[in-house]
């Protein structure tokens, strides 16, 4: 192996080429106790991350412990939507209703991606890159993002021409949606509100009659991520050699880049503003067109009006060898700038809009983890490329700031955002959303900034270290990029990592790299081009998870012996899983009687399946909770006729909470499987998640719900007829009661709920339009563990005879109502054209649910 290294600076160094004998697979860094010596994990899923992510560890141990807990974050969004659209990634931790298919929201999809990209393998981050423009529900466009360059972004660390190429039509459709919407060709600049940017409450919105939404501005921010974007399209057109479109997107990102400079830079105030888009009056100021924060307005001339967006063209090497603008750069690290104890804030302190506040979303001051990622990696861009108004050590300043702002009574945790001088969450970490919120980076920003990992699309290795040379050590481990597994390793003594002292690079176990300084380092030739490893499959097999049930189909369908209240049988399939108590994602079995549980799982047909994850609870740390790991997990299949038992030997006993139990098994064709959980003495079981994976052909044809449902309507026909004595506002109507559709989450509404009722009771009617026999009816009880919670009881009635009756020998299960789950009523055959359901509310609370369907067998 030969390669030509190129000296970064005067330096003289040491070169060890090639000359250790250390296997491909030596370890730098012991994965295991790197785990271990951390206290904060709630996932203790050690075979994972010692499998998919670079280890690392440095002297800063906030800086070390939150690269850990970042990656632990990261599992609690990872979220499995359908086998068809693969994995994605949720911003809040719950679904909020303005978030698309399976939780996804665009804004933070690139933040998503760049820390994606870092993991072993590519599949994560390459379905939620196709994730965004072939999954029915996605919404690409709703906020500011730059998916064009995050994509390839991913793809100079896990190189997949055939992957890139096939996504370039997506990815131009999406800038020309961008183009129709939101580009003014007079102006030669993209706009966008305050809101749809990711900056709600803001100081240029204040100004405006609706300090939410804000006017329609040119901005910073989105007209950078609207360069790179062009310029990712570009790069990825010239790779699939359509020279014509790479010419027009390089064109419009020139254009764009001259009319940024042009109109958004203030040489009074040396910084890059917003630009407004339109005339702007309010409380009696008028803010005019074209003019940047505080030119016109309430505020005008003010000296002040920068904000951290402004450091966004750095964030994507738009300035690159562009030194008239580095000015800008010396607010970030003035306390009557940006810079605080917990910051960077997001306005310059002494503005005349800066403002505090215990609430969502005011982003007038508050440090803002989302907007801290962008300027700590804009600043990394500009002192790799050079930049000499600030130095290395205010970036490793900064980042150790970031770190230390992930920390909530000691403990590693991220919400929405924080206060910039006591680092408290305060107001921002609403119950059930913002808890552990991700909505930004970090571990990127240790790669690819503090250890200087610089990606290429070539073979040429390149490291442009920030990290301090007089740390006495710091070390990366099984970072794997373009095909190789890479360590990078700084030892001031040589006594640490015993390879000697200074800094040592390592390519597939091998030593390529010594200097007795840190320096930058580029390795031309040091890393052979890889054969494409993730080739787009054509009718090729495919593992995927069978048990997941995101769209509200009546397959894969759960069922289960006991279900503790408070706790969802859905949230076992809803393809995510993380174990702290609070928020809720679990079922359980708390308040069962029996010495153990079941829950059964019908694919609806038969499947292939080769493995089975169980993700098991253990609430041994939380006071007062009965939940404990069970003493023996057992599974039974299906084999058409029977339940047969695995072999003995697959039980597992004595699992451990916080971890998936894996089953694997010779390829098994089954329909239904059940997991059996005995509990621990005195104890009570329960799962955040079960996965079934088999292998299968794309796509995978969903699984039609059984004939015989007379409840059932699409839409296309007059009766079967739903209405309610109350409906929401909010789009929780009757006729979606019985649309076939389930939906247990709170986004997509699907459902029918009797929210700000006034009556303690209310009733939900189907008029089947004639007069039918039923015998059975199911209900998918709806229960978002607020203003809608399962009914303290409901009844059937029927109409005979001119009046509502109730009907004979009623049988529930279970018998008391469950939310989140099928509950099911089995009563004496009955004739008659209507039925209803009446609801008597748990407290305060109301009913709903999200399907009715009624039955005659």
């Amino acid at each position: 192996m030969t390669f030509l290294i190129k000296r970064c600076t005067s330096a003289i160094f040491f070169l060890g080429l090639i000359l250790s004998s250390a296997s491909s697979d030596a370890q730098i860094l012991d994965k295991r106790k790197l785990l271990e010596a951390e206290t904060f994990w709630d996932n203790r899923d050690f075979d994972w991350y010692e499998q998919n992510i670079p280890f690392f560890e440095c002297p800063d141990r906030d800086v070390t412990t939150t690269y850990y807990y970042r990656w632990e974050l990261l599992t609690k969004h990872l979220t499995y939507g359908a086998p068809n659209s693969g994995y994605s990634f949720t911003e809040f931790i719950d679904r909020p209703f303005w978030s698309g298919a399976y939780g996804a929201i665009s804004c933070p999809a690139g933040h998503q991606l760049y820390e994606a990209r870092w993991l072993r393998s590519p599949r994560i981050a390459n379905d939620y890159s196709k994730y965004w423009f072939r999954t029915p529900g996605a919404q690409p466009r709703n906020y500011s993002t730059w998916l064009a360059d995050s994509i390839r972004e991913v793809d100079k660390v896990h190189p997949n021409k055939t992957w890139l190429v096939d996504l370039l039509p997506d990815l131009i459709r999406n800038y020309e949606g961008w183009e129709e919407r939101h580009y003014v060709p007079e102006v030669g600049l993209f706009w966008q509100t305050g809101h749809d940017d990711g900056m709600e409450f803001n100081i240029n919105s204040r100004q405006t009659k609706d300090i939410l939404r804000g006017a329609p501005s040119y901005r910073p921010s989105f007209n950078a991520y609207m360069w790179a974007d062009a310029k990712a399209i570009a790069e990825i057109a010239t790779i699939a050699g359509q020279a014509q479109v790479a010419s027009n997107y390089n064109a419009k990102a020139d254009a764009l880049k001259a009319k940024m400079l042009e109109l958004m830079w203030d040489e009074k105030r040396q910084f890059f503003f917003p630009v407004l888009k339109n005339d702007e009056t309010a409380d009696g100021h008028t803010m005019s067109a074209l003019t940047r924060t505080y030119e016109s307005g309430k505020h005008a001339g003010d000296s002040h009006g920068r904000e951290l967006i402004g450091y966004v063209p750095w964030q994507f090497n738009l300035l690159e060898g562009e030194s008239k603008y580095d000015v800008a750069w010396k607010k970030l690290m003035d306390r009557d700038g940006f810079y605080a104890d917990f910051g960077p804030s997001t306005v310059e302190r002494n503005d005349p809009m800066f403002l505090l506040m215990n609430s969502c979303c005011w982003w007038s001051g508050q440090s803002w983890p989302y907007a801290t990622t962008q300027t700590l990696k804009a600043l990394a861009n500009y002192l790799q490329n050079g930049g000499k108004t600030l130095a290395p050590e205010d970036y490793v300043d900064l980042l150790s700031i970031y770190a230390r702002s992930h920390r909530k009574d000691g403990v590693p945790y991220l919400a929405e955002a924080l206060h910039p001088d006591s680092g408290s969450f305060e107001g921002h970490d609403a119950y059930n959303h913002s808890e552990h919120y991700l909505h930004s980076g970090y571990c990127d920003l240790v790669i690819t900034g503090l250890v200087g990992l610089v990606p290429r699309s070539d073979d040429t290795l390149e490291f442009r270290p920030l990290a301090p040379s007089d740390w006495d050590y710091f070390a990366i481990d099984n970072l794997v990029y373009r095909g190789h597994s890479l360590a990078v390793v700084w030892d001031k003594t040589g006594k640490r990592y015993q390879l000697g002292a200074g800094m040592h690079v390592l390519i597939d176990g091998k030593k390529v790299f010594t200097s007795l300084t840190l320096e930058p380092v580029t390795l031309t030739g040091a890393l052979p081009v890889q054969k494409d490893t993730a080739k787009l499959p054509k009718a090729s097999a495919t593992q995927v998870n069978f048990a997941v049930n995101n769209d509200g189909l009546y397959y894969p369908r759960l069922t289960a012996s006991h279900t503790a209240k408070g706790t969802s049988l859905s949230k076992a399939n809803d393809g995510n899983y993380w174990y702290v108590q609070h928020p809720p994602n679990r079922w359980t079995c708390e308040g069962s009687q029996a010495s153990e549980d079941w829950t059964e799982i019908d694919f609806g047909t038969e499947r292939q399946i080769h493995t089975v994850k169980l993700f098991v609870l253990d609430d041994r740390n939380v006071s007062g909770s009965k939940i404990r790991a069970p003493k023996k997990i057992r599974i039974d299949y299906w084999n058409g006729s029977v339940w047969k038992s695995l072999d003995r030997a697959k039980e597992i006993v004595s699992p451990e909470g916080h971890r998936p139990h894996i089953f694997q098994v010779d390829s098994l064709t089954t329909q239904k499987l059940r997991m059996t959980l005995e509990h621990a003495d005195g104890f009570r079981s329960g799962l955040t998640e079960i996965e079934v994976w088999g292998d299968a052909e794309l796509p995978v044809s969903a699984i039609a719900a059984p004939a015989g449902n007379l409840a059932f309507n699409d839409g296309s026909q007059d009766y079967p007829r739903a209405t309610a004595s109350h409906h929401d506002r909010f789009g929780g109507v009757p006729k979606s009661a019985i649309d076939g559709i389930t939906n247990f989450l709170p986004t997509p509404t699907n459902r029918w709920t009797s929210y700000e009722s006034k009556s303690k009771t209310d009733w939900l009617e189907i008029d089947f339009g004639k007069a039918i026999e039923f015998r059975r009816a199911e209900l998918a009880i709806y229960d978002d563990r607020g203003g809608v919670q399962a009914p303290k009881s409901y009844k059937i009635e029927v109409w005979q005879d001119g009046r509502w009756k109730s009907v004979q020998q009623a049988v529930a299960t279970p018998e008391t109502p469950a939310g989140s789950e099928w509950n099911s009523v089995k009563f004496q055959p009955v004739t008659s054209s209507k039925l209803r359901i009446v609801f008597t509310h748990t407290g305060e609370s109301r009913s709903g649910v999200t399907e009715v369907m009624v039955w005659n067998e």
